[in-house]
């Protein structure tokens, strides 16, 4: 059997074996293998240090942006050989709850990560996935699995309409499909009645000593109908300061900022502040 036809087997049957709903590579099962090895040891006391030390273990990894837009009809997709801002920080927090539930296998890995990418943990579709990140938050601190934190770092509410992708719907090639577009504009009725808290860009150097190690930061905008442009890690480096340990767009790869959270903000422009959860322990 020539090499292409093998690798198009253990695709295929890869897939089978997840049972239609997961679209994951041989490759990939091979790299979520290998991080079970990698991560095992780093589990500590202070679960926002196990997050960040697992974080780390992805440094290099490139940023491939729309990661999880495959198929026609939406499927958990497991990709660890490239990831954006979210899908970088959904897998380290799923490596990190596996380990501090003592589990390694696959199957596991699976559930959890639906459960941090879906709403209620369920994938009933396009529009179960959390798409924005104001949602995600919410719905994963309903889940007990974070809390928002915003108000307690000194964030404010705001009140802002959430509607990017019902209003640029040629971006999303899943919106093509009517039914997935009208459930995306339901949701987006539902957002518009939420507020939620950010904290001021001018207002987190004097509250960075509250943000902890292991924090999830999210970037909020100015940008009409957007309330979140990047994600990231919290991590306390060695000069004492906050940095974003992240899949960056600028260097195509995952890292920790070179300047400290508050510097590296300041050249975001349309950048308005943050947002700030932090996982459960």
């Amino acid at each position: 059997m020539k090499t292409t036809n093998i690798l198009l087997f253990l695709l295929l049957t890869t897939h089978i074996l997840c049972a239609q709903q997961i679209t994951c590579s041989a490759t990939d099962k091979r790299v979520f293998e290998n991080k079970t090895i990698e991560i095992d040891g780093l589990l500590e006391n202070d679960f926002g240090k196990t997050v960040v030390a697992i974080g780390k273990t992805f440094e290099g990894i490139p940023y491939v942006a729309k990661t999880l837009e495959v198929g026609e009809t939406e499927t958990l997709v497991i990709n660890l050989q490239g990831l954006d801002c979210t899908t970088y920080v959904e897998n380290v927090l799923a490596f990190s709850m596996l380990l501090r539930e003592g589990k390694a296998d696959f199957d596991s890995f699976t559930k959890v990560l639906k459960t941090i990418r879906y709403k209620d943990g369920k994938l009933d579709g396009y529009s179960s996935r959390l798409h924005y990140f104001t949602s995600w938050i919410r719905n994963n601190e309903q889940k007990g699995l974070l809390k928002d934190i915003t108000s307690e770092v000194g964030g404010i509410a705001i009140k802002k309409d959430i509607n990017f992708m019902g209003t640029h719907r040629d971006l999303y090639p899943f919106l093509k499909d009517d039914t997935n577009y009208e459930k995306i504009l339901e949701t987006e009725k539902e957002l518009a009645k939420e507020s939620f808290c950010y904290l001021p860009q001018n207002q987190i150097e004097a509250n960075e000593h509250l943000i902890q190690t292991g924090d999830i930061i999210a970037l909020t905008t100015s940008i009409k109908g957007l309330d979140v442009t990047h994600t990231g890690i919290a991590t306390r480096e060695k000069d004492g300061r906050i940095h974003l340990l992240h899949a960056s767009t600028a260097s195509n790869k995952v890292e920790v900022s070179e300047l400290p959270l508050v510097d590296y903000l300041k050249k975001i422009k349309k950048n308005t502040g943050i947002l700030v959860a932090r996982p459960s322990a």
